[in-house]
């Protein structure tokens, strides 16, 4: 049976894997993290993880955080441009696809099962509609599934850059405090560990008080979004707690958005890095009252299922299931 490589590339951390095929979903064999800006491309990565794993790939697939356009993609939060025909050129693999990476999440969806989900909304589902995946990490991922007769197409989307759209008074401070830092507010800059580092960051300024000597140190130290959102779920800091709040808050809406414009009576899905380690946010209700908060349809939105993914392999098993998709391809003909 062939092997395949597999990689799920962030802004902030590159997976790769060696899978083959399993009874039910792909079986990985070795899987390396690797941070993403401690490489100058993604070719550097690969060759790494090639030589510390001597597997010989028959097809490689690699979800990766931005818009690929014809076999091509230069990444949102990386200075990398990757092609195809550069990786397959170089390490001489009979097949190679690029694709985004939350796209690689949607085809994981079918090779999930209930324990892989959290539940924040029953719902009503309607397994004839269309799916949406909202997935904040680095930056704000958006895919939609669109059903089809005997099938569904997984849809790339760079949705994550349309307008941040303030819900309220507070929201469109947060707003005016962003403007006057770039050009265009896009809904990633809110949504998102370094958006909720922005959030934190305002709040505090609002609030005309100094962080606590324990906070400020430990956010020079370690990641700041993973610092505020501790503080806040711990209930440590008032003002961490608060930007936790903003940022559920802004989620919630933004997902409904995505449901509304698409219809997504099937469900929206909850990925990213950031949505399991907030889940206990997620439970209290803030997320889900924003959600369903659009007037004449909130009944409508109120029959849409929510689910939070709780496996963090979805990117890297969809790009699998890609990678030995093309291997079967090639062994048929």
């Amino acid at each position: 049976m062939g092997l395949v490589l597999a990689g799920d590339v962030g802004g902030t951390k590159t997976r790769l894997g060696i899978f083959k095929y399993g009874p039910k979903r792909p079986e990985p064999i070795v899987v390396q993290n690797y941070s993403s800006s401690g490489a100058s491309s993604l070719e550097e990565l690969i060759a790494r993880f090639l030589e510390e794993h001597a597997y010989t790939a028959t097809s490689a697939c690699l979800g990766i955080a931005g818009p690929v356009v014809d076999g091509s993609v230069k990444t949102t939060n990386l200075p990398w441009s990757i092609s195809e025909e550069a990786i397959k050129g170089r390490f001489g693999f009979p097949h190679v696809r690029l694709v985004n990476d939350l796209t690689a999440t949607a085809y994981a969806l079918t090779l999930f099962e209930d324990h892989d989900f959290f539940t924040l909304n029953v719902g009503k589902e309607d397994s004839r509609g269309n799916i949406g995946i909202v997935a904040p990490g680095t930056g704000l991922g958006v895919a939609l599934i669109v059903a089809r007769p005997g099938g569904f197409d997984a849809v790339a989307s760079e949705g994550g850059h349309a307008d941040f759209a303030p819900a309220n008074d507070q929201q469109i401070g947060l707003w005016r405090y962003l403007r006057q830092e770039m050009d265009h507010v896009s809904v990633e800059r809110v949504v998102s560990g370094p958006g909720l580092h922005s959030i934190y960051l305002w709040l505090r300024q609002e609030s005309h008080e100094a962080a606590p000597p324990w906070l400020t140190e430990k956010l020079q130290r370690e990641d700041p979004p993973r610092v505020i959102s501790d503080a806040a779920l711990k209930n440590r800091d008032v003002v961490c707690r608060e930007a936790l709040e903003v940022f559920v808050s802004a989620f919630g809406a933004y997902a409904g958005n995505l449901a509304l414009t698409a219809m997504t009576s099937a469900g929206i899905y909850l990925g990213g890095g950031i949505s399991p380690k907030i889940l206990p946010k997620l439970k209290e209700g803030t997320f889900m009252e924003t959600f369903v908060a659009k007037g004449r349809f909130r009944e409508l939105m109120s029959r849409i299922p929510v689910r939070v993914i709780l496996n963090d392999e979805a990117a890297l098993l969809g790009a699998a299931w890609c990678a030995l998709q093309a291997y079967e391809v090639e062994n048929a003909e």
